[in-house]
């Protein structure tokens, strides 16, 4: 065990290699006015082509913890990473809306989705004692992967074509995916019995169906669905809100998509590496506290160009960290034997979230509307983090007065 544990950060590197090739698809937005420019496709036809990709990268997790017990993990994400790719290349060939769905939707989203969360989890049951720190690194890295390949996507569109960019865009994931798999290996499973103060949680390991059978999976999963929500929809529209309400031009709007990208990476690696200190619920809390005021601050306040960047860079930090902290939260209220797939379940928030934002915003009217709504669940999923934290802490505190009393 100890030398497995020595090789172990070879782990965290072919996880970030991966990671990085993994999060290049949230650079879809690039590719949305050139394919309408080439194929004479409605805007709004091309630009679900995401939510689809979204949906089929959420709901593949719950297939992630089955398919890694027949496979493994190095083996796993190698054939994800060559799915990815090879739908990324078909795609470079698509000429209708139905071949982009499929082949950019399905088939990219379901392996992506599948190596993400099966990378991220692995990774994290090697370092027990920095899962914060781990998981913050892992996501991190994916979010990186979208900050850099804009720039790579972006110059590839520009001097080779929408179509072509397809194709060198698979080529360079699938290689960076495949290349970062070989160093993986499958974690040893540890026992889930210890306590961690930290965490404020006591561990045991639990089946999906003695997970669903808790009210706490439930409130991860409400908690959870509003951080994706609200960081996903506020994410997307940054530049219109920029626009239409801060008064700003085009181009100085532009600007907070870059600005997002940035502080959406740093949040993962900042409050996943402080929640093995402060606890993860604290730092939920912390985080929907200030997602709360920011967008009550984008809907009361008259905006200029200083209180905008501050709500936005705000709300993609917390955003980030929230994506950071869950997975290891699962674990520490479920164990880690079967954390990918308990993982998976609660996983499916992202996906519901990434389409109910744009539901909400055409049903309620308008940003501000959507704003206070995604506000106002925000509250609910405080309120419901501070029960679960008090919960658990007293459960922590009467399970260490009794094994006190028996030591003594």
């Amino acid at each position: 065990m100890e030398e497995k544990l020595k090789n172990r950060w070879l782990i965290v590197l072919g996880t970030v290699i991966a990671q990085l090739g993994l999060g290049t698809i949230y650079t879809w937005s690039l590719f949305n006015q050139p394919l309408v420019d080439k194929f004479g496709w409605h805007l709004s036809n091309v630009t679900i082509t995401f939510s689809i990709t979204s949906f089929a990268l959420a709901f593949s997790t719950l297939a992630g913890g089955k398919l890694q017990e027949k496979l493994g993990i190095r083996k796993l994400v190698s054939i994800a990473g060559l799915i990815l790719g090879i739908g990324l290349i078909l795609t470079s060939k698509a000429t209708s809306l139905t071949m982009l769905y499929i082949t950019a939707g399905i088939m990219v989203g379901a392996a992506d989705g599948i190596a993400y969360l099966t990378s991220l989890t692995n990774c994290i049951k090697w370092f027990p004692e920095k899962k914060g720190l781990i998981s913050g690194i892992s996501v991190g890295a994916y979010g990186s992967g979208s900050l850099i390949f804009k720039y790579i996507n972006g110059s590839l569109i520009n001097s080779n074509g929408v179509s072509e960019a397809f194709l060198y865009w698979g080529i360079i994931s699938m290689i960076l995916v495949v290349t970062g798999a070989q160093l993986l290996k499958d974690a040893p499973i540890l026992s889930s019995t210890t306590n961690n103060a930290n965490s404020n949680s006591i561990k045991q390991d639990f089946s999906v169906k003695e997970m669903l059978k808790t009210k706490d999976s439930y409130f991860l999963f409400l908690i959870f669905f509003t951080s994706c929500m609200s960081g996903l929809y506020l994410i997307g529209i940054v530049k219109d809100i920029g626009v239409q309400l801060a008064g700003l031009t085009p181009a100085a709007a532009a600007n907070a998509v870059a600005m997002v990208a940035i502080f959406n990476t740093a949040g993962r690696i900042i409050l996943g590496a402080l929640s093995d200190k402060l606890g993860r619920l604290n730092v939920i809390i912390f985080t929907l506290s200030i997602i709360t005021a920011s967008v009550f601050v984008l809907s009361f306040v008259h905006l200029n160009f200083i209180i905008f960047f501050a709500c936005v860079a705000s709300i993609a930090f917390c955003f980030g960290g929230n994506i950071t902290v869950f997975p290891t939260i699962i674990g520490d209220f479920f164990g880690s034997k079967n954390q990918t797939k308990n993982y998976g379940v609660i996983y499916q928030g992202f996906g519901l979230g990434a389409l109910s934002g744009s539901f909400i915003a055409t049903l309620a009217g308008g940003f501000i509307p959507t704003f206070i709504i995604v506000g106002c669940l925000c509250i609910i999923s405080i309120v419901l983090a501070s029960i679960m934290n008090s919960t658990k802490l007293n459960t922590y505190f009467e399970r260490t007065y009794k094994l006190v009393g028996k030591t003594s």
